[in-house]
C-alpha cells in the first residue's frame, strides 16, 4: 500500500471519529423534541437506512446472497444491536458527561475491547499481540479520560429552542 493510500485511510477513519460527536449532540437534541432518547435513537437509524439505500442503489451493489443470510451464525447480526445500544447510550449520556467526556470514555472503551479483539484474533481478525507499548498506550488514554472528564468544572450554556 502507497504512502498516500495509507494517509487517505488514516483521515477517512480521523473522519469517522469526527462525526460521532456531532452525531451525538444533534441526536441529543432530537431526543429532547422527541421526549425520549429512543425515539431520537429510531429517528437517527431509520435516516441512516434512507441515507444507506440510495448510496447502495447508486454504486449497484448486487443483493447479498440468501443462502449466507440463512447460515450465517447468530453472531454476525449483533453489529445492528451494538449500534442502536451506541446510539441510544450516546443520547442518555451526552447531556450528563458532555459530548467531549462521552467520547473520550467511548473512544477508551472501544480501544480497550478492540486490543482484546486483536490479542485473542476474535471474529477472524488478524491476531495482534498485547505488547508492553500497546498496554502503556492505553494507559496514556485512560489518563486522557480523566483529564478530559474531570480536568475542569463544566458550566451549562443554554440550548437554543426550536
Amino acid at each position: 500500500m502507497s504512502t498516500l493510500q495509507w494517509t487517505g485511510l488514516l483521515l477517512l477513519a480521523a473522519v469517522a471519529g469526527a462525526v460521532v460527536p456531532f452525531q451525538s449532540a444533534i441526536n441529543t437534541n432530537l431526543a429532547r423534541g422527541l421526549g425520549h432518547p429512543l425515539w431520537a435513537t429510531l429517528a437517527s437509524l431509520l435516516v441512516s437506512v434512507l441515507v444507506l439505500l440510495p448510496v447502495i442503489a447508486a454504486l449497484r451493489l448486487p443483493l447479498p446472497s440468501l443462502a449466507f443470510i440463512g447460515k450465517a451464525p447468530l453472531w454476525m447480526w449483533a453489529g445492528g444491536a451494538f449500534g442502536v445500544c451506541f446510539v441510544a447510550l450516546a443520547v442518555m449520556l451526552v447531556p450528563k458527561l458532555g459530548a467531549s467526556g462521552f467520547v473520550a470514555l467511548a473512544l477508551a472503551g472501544q480501544v480497550l475491547a478492540s486490543m482484546v479483539l486483536d490479542h485473542f484474533g476474535l471474529f477472524g481478525l488478524m491476531q495482534k499481540h498485547l505488547t508492553f507499548p500497546r498496554a502503556f498506550g492505553a494507559a496514556f488514554l485512560i489518563a486522557g479520560v480523566v483529564l478530559i472528564q474531570f480536568g475542569e468544572t463544566a458550566t451549562k450554556s443554554p440550548v437554543p429552542a426550536g
